[in-house]
């Protein structure tokens, strides 16, 4: 009876029996989504497992790619809601139209820093556009109190997608693709 019901769905849909996998799995294939997230910084991005910080460089709070910025500017990643600001100013979180959970992280142990050298441009709630400033940072104030100024730009909800992965190895500016994502 199975084999009569496969005939027949074959038949319906018009398949050769020399050729039915392939015609069936494109015709039941779900369509791949792709998304972008953008450079925060003008700079070089670098892969995660480069960052001196295991927490990024293992991947624990998600998949993405870093920046090693030249300029102080840290813009918006993504179009949509600011989720969080950390009173320090040194990481935000943002949530995109499409569902994307990103958290931009500053430089690594800059939270100690307590603020100093980080000035913020949006706080929860924000509405923003891909390249829209968010923060500006001392380079050279954070540099001389003996912290890193890498950027981790990660996807928080990293398992909700097929794919995410981190265009490393390449010059940006604002607002050049660097996470490619699959849903």
């Amino acid at each position: 009876q199975g084999l009569q019901k496969f005939q027949s769905l074959l038949n319906e849909l018009n398949l050769e029996h020399h050729q039915p996998l392939n015609k069936v799995q494109r015709f039941f294939k779900k369509k791949e989504t792709k998304y972008s997230v953008y450079a925060v910084a003008n700079g070089t991005t670098v892969a995660l497992k480069d960052v001196p910080d295991p927490t990024f460089a293992e991947e624990m709070i998600g998949k993405g790619v870093a920046i090693i910025p030249t300029d102080g500017k840290v813009a918006a990643p993504v179009s949509g809601t600011v989720s969080m600001v950390f009173p320090t100013n040194h990481a935000v979180g943002l949530v995109d139209e499409n569902g994307v959970e990103v958290l931009v992280h500053i430089g690594i142990d800059t939270v100690s820093m307590k603020g100093e050298g980080f000035t913020g441009h949006v706080k929860q709630g924000d509405t923003v556009k891909a390249g829209d400033l968010m923060i500006e940072v001392d380079l050279d104030k954070v540099k001389e109190a003996g912290f890193n100024t890498i950027i981790p730009v990660i996807i928080t909800n990293t398992p909700s997608f097929t794919a995410v992965e981190g265009l490393a190895g390449k010059d940006v500016k604002v607002g050049d693709e660097v996470i490619s994502i699959t849903k």
